[in-house]
């Protein structure tokens, strides 16, 4: 039966025609954005996780920064260190020279003496952004550098590694560091960076600034292990910081993004399905006019 008031095969074929445009407009979308999961209605479980997990690397990124900031104070540090160590050889060296008879002391006193400023200059100048490691006012400074960030059941933390300063883990620590606490050697005063030596010293006296010097070395020697362990420590973070940014980026992409390929194809077929519809709707619509042609 054909009716003028009810086209049923106009309304299959609009349906059809909706049902088409609906999924061709999703699928633009996927293509001009390059995402299948682009919002919650798309499919809430994927953009919750990805919308969780692109936080969470948003703040690895701001860790990585961290640890590249704690990785310049830590080197600043060891290059003081290690600076300080050749300028305490060559006191060490000026001091074995001074042992020998007939040798002009006054002449490499003056010489210990330039030494024991490069000394003073390279602790004083060990800082980056305002944050000295290898001389404080005394001991018990916390020296630390954010290494990572965790995300648990109970939510999300930042954790540092580090160390809490001995007199043993500072140069100069308002005289209970290494350069600053006073000699040991009999008829000498000062420490290692302001005593002096005259004629008046002995070879004993010599001997006992010597000794200091090399305890002064082995103490610089570990402070420098300890930097570079934690050198080492930060360098591996970054390292696994940027791995697993990458990974991080990759799940993300696997849950959200769209295949370019399949979307493609998927365009092509749509867009024939529509034009198809299209026909069909006009095709139903015409079928009213037929009807005309019964009452000619």
């Amino acid at each position: 039966m054909t009716s003028i008031n009810t086209n049923n095969s106009a309304m299959a074929a609009l349906q059809t025609l909706r049902n088409v445009n609906n999924n061709l407009s999703s699928t633009q979308s996927a293509v001009s954005s390059g995402l299948r999961v682009g919002k919650a209605s798309d499919n809430a479980a994927y953009w919750s996780i990805a919308t969780t997990m692109k936080s969470d690397n948003g703040a690895l990124s701001a860790v990585s920064d961290a640890l590249g900031m704690g990785a310049a104070k830590i080197d600043t540090a060891y290059t003081a260190v290690q600076s300080s160590i050749d300028v305490v050889s060559e006191i060490k060296a000026k001091l074995v020279a001074a042992t020998e008879d007939g040798v002009d002391k006054g002449k490499i006193n003056d010489e210990i003496k330039q030494l024991q400023q490069q000394l003073t200059s390279i602790s004083a100048s060990a800082s980056f952004n305002g944050e000295n490691w290898v001389s404080s006012s005394g001991a018990g400074k916390t020296m630390s550098v954010v290494s990572s960030f965790i995300r648990t059941g109970g939510g999300v933390s930042v954790s540092t590694a580090g160390y809490t300063s001995t007199a043993g883990d500072l140069l100069y620590a308002g005289g209970a560091g290494i350069l600053d606490t006073d000699v040991t050697a009999s008829n000498v005063t000062g420490s290692l960076s302001t005593f002096s030596i005259s004629t008046s010293n002995t070879k004993g006296d010599i001997d006992g600034l010597i000794s200091d010097t090399e305890t002064a070395l082995k103490s610089m020697t570990s402070l420098g292990s300890k930097l570079g362990s934690l050198q080492k420590g930060i360098d591996l973070q970054s390292d696994f910081v940027s791995k697993l940014s990458d990974s991080i980026d990759s799940g993300v992409g696997r849950l959200v993004d769209a295949d370019m390929e399949e979307e493609s194809s998927k365009l092509s077929a749509l867009q024939t399905q529509q034009q198809l519809a299209i026909q069909s709707l006009s095709i139903a619509n015409s079928s009213s006019q037929n009807i005309l042609s019964l009452f000619r």
